[in-house]
């Protein structure tokens, strides 16, 4: 074993017990490890009905149109992987480690083993996951999918994603984090390290729809390079138990730019903890960090921070709740830190319930109150998403309209 593996395999055996700075704690133990065998998934059309039915609720299209490539991890194992872009590589993280001796250098390099008992557990774990890249120049037709799904009860999943966007090029990816119906428990831990070379982009979004007792716990971490841009949205609409996140973007080249767009919606029971960070580590670069979440009985905290440590950086922060029952909570952090002069910074954070007066006003002009209750949810929740099936449209608008009902 190399001196490098050695390091980190100490550092990750150090933190096995380590608490997240945020978050539920959960006990690692309480779940068995998630199945790395597989029978493999040739056509994803073969899944039956109600599997199918759960991927296109997270975006994923088993017929694969209007996408120009899948893979699917179940539990632990890569069980599904195609691909149609000849402008892309798709495969699972093991193999691509094995093809390339050079993604040393990226594989935990973002992404600490020591951050907390995930990364370590993930990291002992040896965890496989997607492998996407695009080569210098080259820009994929359509948005690859992926989907982390898991297939039984009370066990834990460990992924490690690694993305790279080489010089100049340009992909899409929708991501789509699920369970299947039966699976009312668990546990699941994703590393993912993105790295956006010079001048490229990236436009990531991610949907969850777990179940009302399973944890998330995803570690993210992207580098962007001079002039490169980075896109993410982050869709949570459905129940469950605790997810707690904070992607990070570090950018580190001149120009770079960073939008990332978060909509979610805390049901009864559930704990959101939801953040997003941007670090300015190069002259003239940019974010923006947008979240728009809604509480109907759960617990929502929104956490946002910009640390400015080059001059011209500009940054707008922007935390937005609504409280539709007494019994849910929304608390929002945000955090600004500039270290250098001509440093641009800024933040708007507001919560609270609907203005009375704007349901007052749709209804004067004839709509019911559900019905004005509805279009200003939907509008609040409006962050313009691209690239999502219709099948999946549908379950966001019945959603919007279960909660808006429920009021």
């Amino acid at each position: 074993m190399q001196t490098d593996e050695v390091n980190l395999k100490k550092r990750a055996e150090s933190a096995i017990d380590k608490k997240a700075a945020f978050g539920e704690d959960f006990e690692l133990e309480k779940f068995e490890e998630g199945s790395r065998i597989s029978k493999p998934i040739e056509d994803l059309q073969t899944l039956d009905e109600e599997s199918k039915r759960t991927l296109l609720q997270v975006g994923v299209v088993p017929s694969e149109e209007g996408r120009s490539g899948s893979l699917l991890v179940l539990d632990n194992a890569v069980s599904h992987s195609s691909l149609k872009d000849k402008n892309v590589e798709l495969m699972s993280t093991q193999k691509a480690l094995e093809k390339y001796e050079w993604l040393e250098d990226y594989s935990w390099k973002l992404v600490s083993v020591d951050t907390d008992k995930y990364t370590a557990k993930t990291y002992l774990e040896n965890a496989d996951g997607y492998f996407i890249r695009v080569p210098a120049g080259k820009k994929s037709s359509l948005p690859v999918q992926t989907c982390l799904l898991l297939g039984r009860d009370k066990v834990f999943q460990t992924v490690h994603n690694i993305v790279i966007v080489e010089e100049g090029a340009s992909l899409d990816i929708i991501t789509g984090c699920t369970a299947k119906k039966g699976v009312e428990e668990g546990l699941h831990l994703g590393i993912s390290e993105m790295y956006v070379k010079k001048g490229a982009t990236l436009n990531f979004t991610m949907i969850h729809n777990w179940a009302e007792q399973i944890g998330v716990r995803p570690r993210t971490v992207i580098k962007v390079e001079e002039g490169g841009t980075y896109v993410s949205n982050y869709i949570c609409l459905k129940p469950v138990r605790s997810v707690q996140t904070y992607p990070t973007v570090k950018l580190e080249g001149e120009g770079a730019v960073t939008r990332l767009n978060t909509i979610a919606i805390a049901h009864s029971g559930s704990e959101l903890d939801l953040g997003s960070r941007a670090i300015f580590n190069a002259p003239g670069t940019k974010a923006e960090l947008i979240s728009r979440t809604i509480t109907i009985g759960g617990r929502i905290i929104a956490r946002g921070e910009m640390i400015g440590n080059e001059k011209g950086a500009k940054g707008h922060l922007e935390c937005k709740g609504l409280v539709l029952t007494d019994k849910g909570s929304q608390l929002a952090i945000p955090i600004l830190e500039a270290n250098v002069d001509d440093v641009e910074l800024t933040h708007e954070a507001a919560v609270g319930k609907i203005a009375k007066d704007q349901v007052e006003y749709l209804m004067a002009r004839g709509l019911t109150e559900d019905e004005a209750v509805g279009m200003i949810v939907r509008g609040f929740l409006d962050v313009g998403i691209r690239g999502i099936p219709e099948e999946l449209k549908n379950e966001i608008e019945n959603t919007i309209s279960q909660t808006a009902f429920g009021m």
